[in-house]
Formats: C-alpha cells, structure tokens, sequence
C-alpha cells in the first residue's frame, strides 16, 4: 500500500516498526511520532463538517479527490496520540483511489497492530468513527 502523505511512511514499514518495538510504551512513542509528521491542516478545515464525532478528542478529516481521481486526506486532532492515529489512517487511504480504500480493511489493520486492545474506549471509538467516515465519504466517489 502507498502513503501519499511523504512524510508518513508507508503501512507496512509501520507494522515493521510495531513488531520490532519491545513494549507498547515504546510503541505510543512512536504513534507519537507519526503524529508528527502529519501535513497542515487548514484552520478553515477544521470546522464542524469535517468533525468527527465519537472521541473524546476533537478530530477534523476533510477527504476530497485530486485531478487524478484519487483521495486527498487532511485531517488533525488536539491530542498527540490520536494524531498518531490518523497517521495509520492517512498511511492507509492518503493517494489511493476510492475502489482501494473501499477494499481496504482498516480496522483489521487496527486489530493486526494490537491498538484495538491497547487504546481506551474513547479514543478506540474515536478511531472506528474515522474509518466509518471515510468508509461513508468514499462509498459512492
């Protein structure tokens, strides 16, 4: 799978990393990090049409497609960790067409990484509200 978002190394180089690290301190660390180097959100973007609801944590998403017809995702939180997480998102859906996003099996990404039993309820249901948004924004593009 492909990371359009540069900075943001691809899904499979962040399972690697997620393997490799001992403990999941360790792991939050470098969800941290990927945080990081999520692109600029807009601060026009992030406005209550591109809220997601369902984290305690408050997270902006603004999907739209490019010229050439594939996802352009922009999205940030006010929380570290979860920003970390629409990393994995964006690593997941950022450049891809909507027939691969709609192919693609986010929250067994979730479940193979070990988050869905490592993140509290709120930011674990904060999460699954990202991957049904881009589910619902990418179901009929």
């Amino acid at each position: 799978m492909t990371a359009s978002s540069s900075a943001i190394p691809p899904i499979d180089e962040i399972e690697e990393t997620f393997e490799f690290l001992d403990d999941w301190e360790e792991r939050f660390s470098y969800l941290i990090d990927l945080g990081k180097k999520l692109p600029d959100m807009p601060e026009a973007d992030r406005n209550e049409a591109n809220r997601v609801h369902g984290c305690q944590a408050s997270v902006w998403l603004k999907l739209d497609l490019a010229e050439d017809k594939r996802l352009a995702i922009r999205a940030a939180s006010d929380a570290h960790i979860v920003n970390g997480l629409i990393a994995i998102m964006l690593s997941l859906f950022d450049g891809v067409s909507p027939a691969e996003a709609r192919a693609t099996d986010a929250k067994a990404v979730v479940e193979k990484l070990g988050l869905h039993q490592h993140l509290s309820p709120t930011r674990r249901n904060g999460l699954w509200a990202m991957i049904e948004r881009i589910n619902a924004l990418t179901a009929n593009a």
